[in-house]
């Protein structure tokens, strides 16, 4: 069985998107991918730990299960590590708190995250749409590109 390949008769200039990258480049985008999905389910409990905590002044493990969609076991599956990894500390039946390190990580997500939205609200993207894709693009987004970012939003107000 052959696949059929809409542009297997174009030559490789013609063929629509960028060309296959150098190996280190391409390497390297990859990591970088794997990096970030290493660490963006902890960026996000982290960041929501300390949006509760600055909205509502707690954040109980019931709160992140509902907001987060996922059961209290999950959330303290992930309780446990974030202790492990010093980032909260938390007594049973008590409100989760940020170390010094999860307040840092929850502040710079939060604003890789207020970046990202204000962007895509920025470009006309709906809200409600801008919410979702801002919630996954936060954590793969370079700096060099948040800056970017930041300067064509900040153009759009002026």
């Amino acid at each position: 069985m052959t696949e059929s390949n809409p542009n297997a008769s174009l030559p490789a200039a013609s063929i629509p998107g960028d060309a296959l990258p150098p190996v280190e480049q391409h390497a390297l985008q990859y990591a970088t991918v794997r990096n970030a999905h290493e660490t963006e389910l902890i960026e996000d409990y982290v960041e929501l730990i300390g949006d509760l905590l600055m909205h509502r002044g707690e954040a109980r493990a019931a709160d992140i299960a509902n907001r987060m969609a996922v059961s209290q076991a999950t959330v303290s599956k992930m309780i446990r590590r974030l202790n492990e990894l010093e980032l909260v500390t938390s007594k049973p039946y008590r409100s989760l708190f940020l170390t010094e390190a999860g307040q840092k990580m929850a502040e710079t997500s939060r604003a890789r995250h207020d970046i990202v939205l204000h962007f895509l609200r920025a470009l006309g993207v709906k809200d409600a749409t801008a919410r979702i894709d801002a919630e996954g693009m936060e954590h793969h987004v370079s700096d060099e590109t948040l800056t970017i970012m930041q300067r064509f939003t900040d153009h759009q107000q002026n």
